[in-house]
Formats: C-alpha cells, sequence, structure tokens
C-alpha cells in the first residue's frame, strides 16, 4: 500500500458499518439528525488569493452523494489550475470573473451558474481588482471517489503571493 500525507483528515463516503448495520436504523439517524449546517463553523482554509470553505461533505454524516463548499477570491485572485473527471456547479453569489476551461474562456457574474464539465483542465480568475468574488461549489465527487474514478490533479499550484494591495486580505464570515 502506498503511504499518503495529508494536512486532514479527509471522508469521501462515511462508512455504513458495525456489527448490527440496517437500512432502518440509517434512516431513522439520517431523519433526526441536523439540517441546517452553520457556514461560520466551518473555518476558511488556503489563500492568500483563493480561500475554500467546506459546506457540506459525506464526512459531517447525512449526506452521501454531494459536496459543497464555499470559495472566495481576493481582488484580482485566482485559483490553482486543476482537474478531476467530476463536474461542478458553481453559483456566483458575489462579483465578476471568468473561468479557464481546457483552454477556453467562460465570463461570470453574480446571479450566473457556471458548469464546470468532468475532465476538463480549470481555473477560476477574479476580474475584479477592488473587490472579492465568491461562489458555492456543488458536486458529486463522494460518488465518483466512491467508484475509483480518481483522476484528480494539479497543472499549477494556487499562488503563494497574494494581490499587490491586498497582503492582508481574507474572507469575513
Amino acid at each position: 500500500m502506498v503511504e499518503r500525507e495529508y494536512d486532514t483528515e479527509r471522508v469521501f463516503v462515511r462508512a455504513i458499518a458495525s456489527g448490527s448495520y440496517s437500512l432502518r436504523q440509517e434512516l431513522a439517524m439520517q431523519r433526526a439528525d441536523q439540517r441546517v449546517f452553520k457556514t461560520t463553523v466551518e473555518p476558511w482554509h488556503g489563500g492568500p488569493q483563493g480561500w475554500h470553505k467546506t459546506l457540506v461533505s459525506p464526512g459531517m454524516g447525512l449526506i452521501q452523494t454531494l459536496q459543497c463548499s464555499f470559495q472566495e477570491l481576493s481582488p484580482g485572485g485566482r485559483s490553482q489550475k486543476h482537474g478531476h473527471q467530476n463536474s461542478a456547479l458553481l453559483f456566483v453569489l458575489d462579483g465578476v470573473g471568468y473561468d479557464v476551461n481546457d483552454g477556453e474562456r467562460v465570463d461570470w457574474e453574480a446571479g450566473d451558474v457556471m458548469l464546470v464539465p468532468g475532465g476538463t483542465v480549470h481555473q477560476h480568475f477574479n476580474a475584479d481588482p477592488d473587490n472579492p468574488a465568491r461562489v458555492l461549489i456543488m458536486k458529486g465527487k463522494p460518488l465518483y471517489m466512491f467508484a475509483h474514478l480518481i483522476f484528480q490533479g494539479f497543472v499549477e499550484k494556487a499562488p503563494k503571493d497574494p494581490v499587490p494591495g491586498f497582503e492582508d486580505w481574507h474572507p469575513v464570515d
């Protein structure tokens, strides 16, 4: 087995296992679990140009098939350039910017929903030099991981240097 190191423990599909597993027990647990998740509870990760916060994932216990997160880009900032097999929907909450998907520029603004097709190499850019951009990302990544469709990788890591003039910028909850 190959040893891997990760910054944090990651759960892609929660185990449904114990000595007496039953669908009735699982359904009762799901119905009794919380339905509202406070976004301020989860910490922001990343920086200095792109920040990310997990909102819902299999590791939280209730949902197995979706992963949802916020991404916030600093004014003039950009994300890492990466690819994965699963598609992703990005709902633009605030800002204006664009993505580059397999070399094609796709412009977006607040209120838009953008599809990142599975298997594309893509990167997110905030086109506003003065204001942050914030997107809600929804994807079925846990299902892909469960099925061992695990092609995922970075072409270019996120910038390590802040955008000049925004050295101390951090998302606000």
